[in-house]
């Protein structure tokens, strides 16, 4: 018997006894609730559930990406996935922060409940929320890990399927990891890896971040079996939701919400990669929700990634995330901009209107300075500066993509690109535009060094 035959004739035996099974379920349930830790049947061949979570973000402005993360935990926990296949990458320093008016719990809705409790934290602080460290776990590389975190990876195998949830701060072809930032092309070298080397039958990737698009656009293959979901496109930010005025906050992204509250409340062995794919591209009306690579996956069931057993948590209706949704890159200002408002004394006004002000002083060199490198690079040739400085090319030339972002961060610390400075993340396409215009890297690098030194 070929090996096409085979796999026809395990899909068709896998039809078959879910088609049994929702027959006898339906029938079942005139008389009989299904039982709360009813576990349906397990991945084909004994594969097992994986999970990666990952919040590349610190600090009290991103709040809701360690929430985000929190939440997606504790969605997997309550379907079966054990602890053991679950791990979380998160810089861990909001629960116990100094500013949290509920020490020890983070939500992620008005209202909600803690989120944090129970969470086991596989990599916490800078050092272990870092992309190097990331690309090591998701590929199972264990030996290299010895003495950071607890050392789990994704031990996976051929059988086994792998889901990645990833929330932070993104640009044009990366995302960043506290004061360090994941490329495109390296992501996607790994998943190449982890396909030749069989780690996973399928794996889905939900990442949480702005213009996330751009890390699988022209890159991610539509035959190997790997699907990712992004909150947005290529060129366009994903939004902050739920201005939460005791924690004086955000507590969650629009995508990311309406995902797990999608999750919260389907019957996930039932409910299609697809049909949840349709329902958060709907309902997030804020930003541009894609779907790259290979669409095959989208006819699997959502509890093949996220775990079978049913929940048995009870759901409340939760308030529309898009109401008061602001775009990643504007939340520091936004957040000073409405505690102005809610300032009940001339005293705090001063203050949030100063800070107000502070912010825009930063945003506004931001423009500036990348002009500038941009001009010095072209020779000031203003034809070329203007059409750099407005266009949105396609990013294909990623090794010099990748150079000229990290001389600049390292070289421009007045644009904190090592701080997650989401602002200036946004302008980074003027880089994108001078590689495609075949401007020469060593040029570029040039440029930056001389533009930022003036």
């Amino acid at each position: 018997m070929t090996g096409d035959h085979v796999i026809a004739k395990n899909q068709n035996s896998r039809l078959f006894r879910m088609k049994a099974l929702c027959v006898l379920l339906a029938f079942v349930g005139l008389s009989v609730a299904i039982p709360s830790d009813f576990v349906f049947p397990p991945l084909e061949n004994g594969g097992k559930n994986w999970a990666l979570l990952v919040a590349g973000s610190n600090g009290w402005g991103n709040y809701r990406h360690q929430a985000d993360v929190c939440h997606a935990y504790q969605i997997l926990k309550s379907h079966g996935i054990p602890d053991e296949q679950i791990i979380v990458m998160m810089v861990d320093d909001i629960a116990n922060n100094k500013m949290n008016p509920t020490p020890g719990k983070i939500i992620n809705r008005p209202e909600g409940d803690d989120v944090y409790h129970g969470v086991v934290k596989d990599y916490t602080g800078l050092e272990e929320v870092a992309p190097e460290v990331f690309l090591k776990v998701l590929q199972g590389k264990k030996e290299e890990l010895a003495g950071i975190g607890s050392g789990k990876v994704i031990d996976s195998g051929p059988n086994d399927n792998v889901f990645v949830n990833f929330v932070d701060h993104g640009g044009p072809g990366i995302v960043a990891f506290g004061r360090k930032l994941l490329h495109a092309l390296d992501l996607i070298k790994t998943l190449d890896d982890m396909h030749k080397e069989k780690k996973f039958a399928k794996l889905l990737f939900y990442m949480e971040a702005c213009e996330s698009g751009s890390m699988f656009e022209y890159l991610l293959a539509k035959n190997k079996n790997i699907l990712a979901v992004t909150a947005s496109n290529a060129t366009t930010s994903s939004y902050a939701c739920y201005f939460d005025k005791k924690r004086k906050t955000f507590l969650g992204d629009v995508f990311s919400v309406k995902w797990m509250e999608d999750s919260d409340k389907e019957n996930l062995n039932s409910e299609t990669i697809e049909k949840q794919f349709k329902i958060v591209k709907r309902e997030t009306n804020t930003s541009t929700v894609c779907q790259f690579g290979d669409m095959k996956i989208d006819s699997m069931t959502v509890s093949e990634f996220q775990g079978s057993s049913q929940s048995n948590q009870i759901v409340y209706p939760i308030p529309d995330p898009n109401v008061g949704a602001v775009p990643s890159e504007d939340v520091d200002l936004h957040i000073n901009m409405n505690l102005f408002k809610l300032a009940s004394t001339a005293e705090d006004r001063k203050y949030y209107s100063e800070k107000i002000a502070q912010e825009s002083m930063r945003r506004g060199k931001v423009a500036p300075l990348i002009q500038k490198i941009v001009s010095i690079a072209t020779n000031s040739n203003n034809r070329q500066v203007e059409r750099i400085m407005k266009a949105r090319m396609g990013l294909f030339r990623h090794e010099c993509y990748k150079a000229a972002v990290e001389h600049l961060a390292d070289t421009c610390p007045q644009l904190e690109l090592r701080q997650q400075f989401g602002y200036a993340f946004k302008h980074l396409y003027a880089f994108v535009n001078l590689c495609e215009e075949s401007v020469p890297t060593e040029t570029i690098l040039e440029a930056i060094t001389k533009g930022c030194s003036q």
